[in-house]
């Protein structure tokens, strides 16, 4: 068991927290998600799909911003859901540059497969939290935001930190 006889001891006590469930969401999104008797998808595929539903008109650059990722890594994860018919990609009106994504009928499918999946990991993170207090609540946003800032730092290129 961690001591946590100082306030360090316990900022150093959740940090632990939030890195376990770090790890555990981690691979959470590599379980697949039933979307049919012959179709699955894993969670971040679900994701991207879910992102893309949600925002019309969403191009690689938004989708890499939106994940906090690469635009290379956001391109590869779009050129593997087009293979898979669940996106469609046309060249933007504005740019040719660009490229707008948009989901296909089987995309739709995953999108509302994904929703009732995840809809009651949903109902009961809300149920659980709705006990605390709204400042408890903004305390726990600020931690994760305090904490989000410092990994971005983290991913940041050498010289740009």
């Amino acid at each position: 068991m961690w001591r946590m006889d100082t306030k360090e001891d316990l900022i150093k006590a959740t940090i632990r927290d939030l890195l376990r469930i770090a790890k555990t969401y981690s691979r959470i999104e590599k379980l697949p998600i039933p979307v049919d008797d012959n179709l699955e998808v894993t969670t971040k595929e679900a994701h991207t799909i879910q992102a893309i539903g949600e925002y019309e008109q969403i191009n690689i650059t938004q989708l890499a911003s939106h994940f906090g990722i690469t635009k290379s890594a956001a391109s590869q994860m779009v050129a593997k859901l087009v293979q898979k018919d669940f996106l469609s990609k046309r060249q933007a009106a504005h740019s040719n540059k660009e490229f707008e994504l948009s989901l296909t009928p089987l995309g739709q499918k995953v999108l509302l497969a994904h929703e009732q999946f995840h809809g009651s990991d949903l109902a009961g993170l809300i149920d659980s939290l709705s006990g605390f207090s709204i400042s408890q609540i903004a305390t726990l946003s600020v931690l994760l935001e305090a904490l989000g800032s410092v990994m971005e730092q983290r991913l940041l290129p050498r010289g740009k930190k």
